[in-house]
C-alpha cells in the first residue's frame, strides 16, 4: 500500500501582478559601470587564469547560486560570454529562476516571511512556464537551460537582453541548470513534470561533465554555491578523469576559485581535520583542496557578490585587451 501523497491540483496559483518584489532592473551591474570599491590580491592573478585559459582554448567554467544574479550581476557574465572569454556557465534551478523572472517582468524574489504564513510563496502562474519549458526540453532532447533560454529568446521577453540563458541560447554558449527535486519553487506547481525536468537536467548535466573535460590549462570558479557547485563539479571532474586517463590524457593543471561571504581564516590549500567544522564546507575542501592537489591551483575570495563578480569582470576585460606576453624564445 503506498503512502498518501499530496495532490498539486489543490493548490492556487497567484499571477506574478500580485506579487510584491523584493528585486527590480536597478540592482543590475552593466559593464559600462565603474568597477567597485573592492580589491583583493586574487583578482588579477584570476584574470590572469582566465584569459591565458582562453588564450590556450581551455574552458572557464563558473557556476553560480542565484545570489550571484539576484545581485544584479547578469549583464557582465552575458558580456564575458559573448568576448568569449566564459565557456560555460551553471546554475541552480533557483538561478534559472530569477534569470526567468528578471527576463519576463524585469523584477524578481518574494519575501519567503511574508508568503510562507499564507502559503502562498512560490505560487504564482507566470513561473510555472518553466516547466512548460522542461517539458519541451524532454522532448527536443536538449537540456533545460538551453530550452528555457529558447523560450526566453523566441518568445521575445520584455527584458531577453539581461537573461544569462537567452545570452546562452543566442550565443551558443552552454548555461545549464542543475535542479535537484524539491527545492525550487517551480516543484510545487501542478504542471511539475518530474520525468521531463529529470531528463533535461541530467542532460545539461552531461553537457557540464564534457566542458569540464577541457579543463586543463583552464579554470572553474565556484561563486556563490555552497552545496550544487561543489558536488556536480566533483562528480564531472571524476568522470572526465576516468575517460581522460584512458586516453592518455590528463585534467590535474589548472586553476579554481570560490567566491563567497564566509570567512577562512586558515591556508585553503590544506585541509582541515574532521574536528574542524570547517571541514564540512564543501567548497573548501572540494574546490579549494581536493581537486587541485596534484597539480592545481587554488584561491578564496571573501566578500559580497556585488562587489567581488564586477571586481572579477573590471580585472578580466583589463587582462583581456592587454598585449600577451612574449613568447618563451
Amino acid at each position: 500500500m503506498p503512502f498518501p501523497r499530496f495532490d498539486r491540483r489543490r493548490l492556487q496559483l497567484l499571477p506574478l501582478s500580485e506579487r510584491v518584489h523584493d528585486l527590480d532592473l536597478s540592482c543590475l551591474k552593466r559593464p559600462g559601470d565603474p568597477p567597485p570599491d573592492f580589491a583583493h590580491p586574487a583578482i588579477p592573478l584570476l584574470a590572469r587564469r582566465i584569459v591565458e585559459a582562453r588564450r590556450r582554448d581551455a574552458a572557464v567554467i563558473f557556476f553560480c547560486g542565484a545570489h550571484v544574479l539576484r545581485q544584479g550581476n547578469g549583464p557582465l557574465l552575458i558580456d564575458l560570454m559573448g568576448r568569449g572569454l566564459l565557456t560555460h556557465l551553471a546554475l541552480n534551478g533557483a538561478g534559472a529562476i530569477h534569470d526567468f523572472e528578471f527576463a519576463l517582468i524585469g523584477a524578481t524574489t518574494e519575501s519567503v516571511a511574508r508568503y510562507i504564513k499564507e502559503g502562498q510563496f512560490g505560487l504564482w502562474q507566470e513561473t510555472g512556464r518553466i516547466n512548460e519549458a522542461a517539458r519541451q526540453a524532454a522532448r527536443d532532447d536538449i537540456g533545460l537551460g538551453e530550452a528555457i533560454g529558447r523560450m526566453i529568446e523566441t518568445e521575445a521577453f520584455p527584458h531577453r537582453d539581461i537573461s544569462v540563458l537567452a545570452a546562452g541560447y543566442r550565443l551558443q554558449v552552454p548555461v545549464t541548470v542543475h535542479v535537484a527535486f524539491g527545492q525550487d519553487i517551480i516543484h510545487e506547481h501542478p504542471n511539475f513534470d518530474a520525468a521531463a525536468t529529470g531528463k533535461a537536467t541530467d542532460n545539461d548535466f552531461l553537457v557540464f561533465c564534457h566542458s569540464v573535460s577541457q579543463l586543463e590549462g583552464g579554470v572553474y570558479l565556484n561563486i556563490g554555491s555552497a552545496v550544487a557547485g561543489p558536488e556536480v563539479y566533483l562528480k564531472a571532474l571524476s568522470m572526465s578523469r576516468n575517460a581522460a586517463r584512458q586516453e592518455q590524457r590528463e585534467i590535474r593543471r589548472f586553476t579554481t576559485a570560490v567566491f563567497d561571504l564566509i570567512p577562512i581564516e586558515s591556508d585553503t590549500t590544506r585541509e582541515v581535520p574532521k574536528t574542524d567544522p570547517r571541514y564540512y564546507y564543501r567548497p573548501y575542501k572540494t574546490v579549494l583542496v581536493r581537486t587541485v592537489s596534484d597539480g592545481g591551483e587554488s584561491r578564496y575570495i571573501q566578500g559580497e557578490h556585488r562587489f567581488t563578480v564586477p571586481a572579477l569582470y573590471h580585472a578580466v576585460i583589463t587582462a583581456a585587451e592587454s598585449p600577451p606576453p612574449p613568447a618563451d624564445p
